[in-house]
Order: C-alpha cells, then sequence, then structure tokens
C-alpha cells in the first residue's frame, strides 16, 4: 500500500525505492497527542493509515526513548518540505533475523552481560566503531521503552482488573441491598393492600376493616352472596373487593370519595357498589340471620344471670336514634302517631335475646315519635308469647299494651330500692337477687350498645341519599344498612357469657 505523508505541503510518498521511512502514529495516547499537536492541523484525527515521514525527524527517523529529541516529530520548516527527497540513507534496514540479534544484544547489555552478538552488522554498513556504539546505544534506548511500555501496561491491566473487581463488589452488595428492601417494600404494600391474600392470615385485619371475628366468616357471608352477584358482567371490582368496600362502609363509616381512593374506582362505582351489596344482603342474609327462636330455643341456652332472675324473659328491647347530615320529609307508615314525616334523625326500636342475639329491628321512624307509638306501631308486640317476659331500661309506657298479649315487661333498675342500692354499695357480699338484677342490668346496656359499637355508621350522621324509599321493597337503603348491620353482628361471637 502506497502511504502518504499527512503533514500539510509535505508531499512525500511511499512509493518503490524512496529511501524514506513512514511511521504509524503511536499507540500511547499521551504521545498519540503530542505527534497530533506536532501536525498542528486543525480539527484533524489520524486514522488507522495515517503515516508521517521521516523527513520529520531531526535524526531521520523516529525514536521511542521519552529523551530523546525524536520521540516527537519536529522538523516542519519549509526550507525542508521544499526540499527534494534526501539521498537514501546510508545503511539499508536489516533482515528480521538481523533485528532479533540486535534486540537480544542490546537485552543482555541492559543485564550486565556486556558482550555483543556477533553477526549483527547490516549488510553495507560502515565498519566503524562509532557507528556500532551508536546504534547500539539506540537499540538499548528502544528495547528500554518496550520494557517500560510493557511494564506500564501490565500495571494498567491490573489496576483495571482491582477496579473491576471493587466495581463489581460494590455493585452486587447494591443489588443485594435493593432485593432486601425491594421484599420489605412488597411486603409492606402487601399488608396495607385491601386483597384476599392480606385478609386469610390476619384475623385483626379482618375484624378492624369488617366487624366480623375471622375470614371464615367473612368467607361464609361472601359464598352466600355469590350466586347473587353474578348477574353485574361490568363490574369493576371482584365479589371480594364489592363485599369488603360495603363493609368497610358500615364498621368504619368511610364516605364514598375515600373508598373510591382506597379501591381504585370512581365514586358512582362506589355508590352503585354499596347500593347493590346492601340489597342482596338484606335480601338474603338478613332472613337468615334475624328471627324470633321459639320459646324452647329461647330457655334452652338462657345466660346463668338472665335464668336465675328471669327464666321467662322472651327479649330484651331499647330504642335508639341516629342523626340525620339535614333534616328530610320522612315517609312514614305510623299513622295516627301525631309525628311529622320532617325530622332531622330516624328512631328504631331493638329486639335482643337474652343470649346476646339480635331478634327484631323496626324501621325508621321520625325522631319525635314517642316510644310508646313506635313500640306499638312496629309489630314487636304481636311475636309475644303468654307468660314471656320483656326486659328494658326504661318505662316505655306499653305495660298495657304487653300485658293485653299475657305476657309482662320489667324493668331491672327499678327493681332495686334505694335501699338495696345503698347496701349494693357499701356491702362487700351483697345478696344473691340483687346482685342478679344490677347484673341483668349491665346486661341490657352491653347487648344494645354492642351493633353501635360493631358498625359506627349506625351513629350517624346518615347522609341524605340513604333515607330515599326503595320502590321495589318500600324501604329506605339506611334501614336495609341498619338490619343489615344487625345480621352481620349475629354472627360474630357474642360478647355475652352463657355461664
Amino acid at each position: 500500500m502506497v502511504h502518504t505523508c499527512v503533514v500539510a505541503g509535505c508531499r512525500n510518498r511511499s512509493t518503490p525505492g524512496t529511501a524514506l521511512s513512514f511511521y504509524r502514529f503511536p499507540r500511547d495516547p499521551e504521545r498519540k497527542q503530542r505527534w497530533i499537536a506536532a501536525v498542528n492541523r486543525k480539527g484533524w484525527v489520524p486514522n488507522e493509515g495515517s503515516r508521517l515521514c521521516s523527513n520529520h525527524f531531526i535524526s531521520g527517523k523516529q525514536v521511542k526513548n521519552p529523551r530523546s529529541p525524536d520521540y516527537v516529530p519536529s522538523v516542519f520548516s519549509s526550507d525542508a518540505l521544499s526540499q527534494n527527497i534526501k539521498e537514501a540513507n546510508a545503511f539499508e534496514p536489516c533482515d528480521k533475523q538481523e533485528a532479533q540479534v540486535e534486540a537480544a544484544n542490546a537485552l543482555l547489555f541492559l543485564q550486565g552481560q556486556g558482550h555483543l552478538i556477533k553477526g549483527h552488522q547490516c549488510e553495507g554498513e560502515p565498519k566503524s566503531t562509532s557507528s556500532c556504539l551508536n546504534s547500539d546505544d539506540e537499540r538499548k534506548d528502544e528495547v528500554m521503552e518496550k520494557i517500560v511500555l510493557g511494564c506500564q501496561n501490565e500495571s494498567k491491566q491490573e489496576e483495571a482488573t482491582r477496579i473491576c473487581f471493587t466495581k463489581s463488589v460494590v455493585y452486587e452488595a447494591k443489588v443485594n441491598a435493593l432485593r432486601k428492601e425491594n421484599m420489605k417494600l412488597k411486603e409492606s404494600i402487601e399488608k396495607m393492600s385491601l386483597n384476599e391474600a392480606s385478609f386469610k392470615n390476619d384475623p385483626e385485619k379482618v375484624q378492624f376493616y369488617t366487624g366480623l371475628p375471622n375470614y371464615f366468616v367473612f368467607e361464609t357471608v361472601m359464598w352466600l352472596l355469590v350466586p347473587h352477584m353474578k348477574g353485574d358482567k361490568n363490574a369493576k371490582l371482584s365479589v371480594f373487593q364489592q363485599l369488603l368496600l360495603t363493609l368497610m362502609r358500615l364498621r368504619l363509616d368511610l364516605r364514598n370519595q375515600d373508598l373510591a381512593y382506597r379501591f381504585g374506582v370512581k365514586v358512582p362505582t362506589v355508590t352503585r357498589t354499596v347500593h347493590r351489596i346492601i340489597d342482596i344482603m338484606f335480601t338474603t342474609l338478613v332472613p337468615t340471620a334475624i328471627f324470633w327462636p321459639s320459646r324452647v330455643e329461647l330457655r334452652k341456652n338462657l345466660p346463668e344471670v338472665v335464668k336465675c332472675a328471669h327464666p321467662d324473659c322472651a327479649v330484651i328491647i331499647d330504642c335508639f336514634t341516629v342523626s340525620l347530615e339535614k333534616a328530610v320529609s320522612i315517609d312514614t307508615h305510623y299513622h295516627g302517631s301525631g309525628a311529622t314525616g320532617f325530622s332531622s334523625e330516624l328512631k328504631y326500636v331493638i329486639g335482643v335475646a337474652p343470649q346476646g342475639a339480635v331478634m327484631f329491628v323496626s324501621r325508621g321512624a321520625p325522631g319525635n315519635i314517642s316510644d310508646k307509638t313506635l313500640v306499638e306501631s312496629c309489630g314487636l308486640l304481636h311475636k309475644l308469647l303468654p307468660g314471656d317476659v320483656v326486659l328494658a331500661e326504661h318505662d316505655f309506657g306499653i305495660k298495657d299494651l304487653v300485658g293485653a298479649h299475657r305476657a309482662d315487661i320489667l324493668i331491672p333498675r327499678s327493681e332495686l330500692h334505694e335501699t338495696e342500692q345503698s347496701n349494693l354499695d357499701t356491702i362487700d357480699e351483697p345478696s344473691l337477687a340483687a346482685s342478679q338484677r344490677v347484673n341483668v342490668h349491665k346486661h341490657v346496656e352491653r347487648i344494645i350498645q354492642m351493633v353501635k359499637r360493631r358498625y359506627s355508621m349506625l351513629a350517624g350522621p346518615v347522609e341524605n341519599a340513604f333515607t330515599v324509599i326503595d320502590r321495589s321493597t318500600s324501604v329506605n337503603t339506611f334501614d336495609k344498612m341498619v338490619q343489615v348491620a344487625c345480621a352481620l353482628n349475629n354472627l360474630c361471637i357474642s360478647a355475652v357469657p352463657h355461664e
């Protein structure tokens, strides 16, 4: 291949018969950069084919000894560039075998052996002593440079290997740390997520969000509702999520916007889901879980405190009210009550068995309706049998109404006379009868408040949207919610001891 010198203005070419030498640019980055600077061509970068002729070196050739002036080309005068091709050097290049002999001689000289290997003179070379010495010095410099560069390259390789190994160890440690952090984040997200896996082995989580004692009860309710939930093919939430969302609405009284954020859906989806699941539970779960048991079943498992004092107790009744966000006109069926349909609260009467299960829940009535009218018109008295005893916290004014069914109503607190009450406060071991009556009173309070504590939505205030009457059932949504909450309460383990 014919090479042309890359220096601007130099037309020297490696044609056959020329005595000039053409050198590649060094591979050492620092020396290469010095050569490029010496060539002084703005923006120019050499490639693999770029060559520099020997005219640009003082001695007529490059020297690899960094101490030599020909370590970097320095002859770039206009006179030198304009001259004709210089006369051929007096010495022709040695062949490969002679070059190897000279390199070995220089190496031995560096090692201190100090003698020369014969037969190293080039053909046609003058046999003067000075020429041999100069040639030996140059070769020694070249060998030294090769050894130094070789050591430097080896050192650089070792340093590069050490750096790579260090980086590999550091990267591996970082990857392991990220993996551990990722696992912790996954576990944290799993605990915070509202999916089946996070609820199955966490009874406390089930109880907090749903009010139910464990996942088994939750799953039982879910499978009871599944046959009635298959019609909605466009549901964005799974069956589990729909039931969980609805129970969270009852249990924690969370607003629809809050639930929409938690489940990643829109507010209308939450509204439709709550109404739909409440309707399904009202028609399937309530009739199954809220019922008036027979007298035999009632008396079979009476708590000991009730059995001793009132063995004929059939039901414990009370009224509770729930406030509304705004006063609304309530479509009431309590005719002849003298109460207006416009009210800021709803009133309910609830009947609870001595064992703790809810037996009866009335529909909501205006808050200004009297307790007597509410009990009389709700249908509870028609379930009484002759000889039954009704326990209540206060006098509802229904003694005559209860007597008409040949039953009786008792108020445990009123049974204690003032002297008996003072004795209970001062005597460590009160009489058995008085003690039983006081325990019955506490029993009444605990049962009545049980449902309210478990499902805080019953504490109000109630959104007005839930007071709209459903034409298909003639019952408003909140009335359904009250009965559903009572039905769910019956599925839980009773807080009332049987012994």
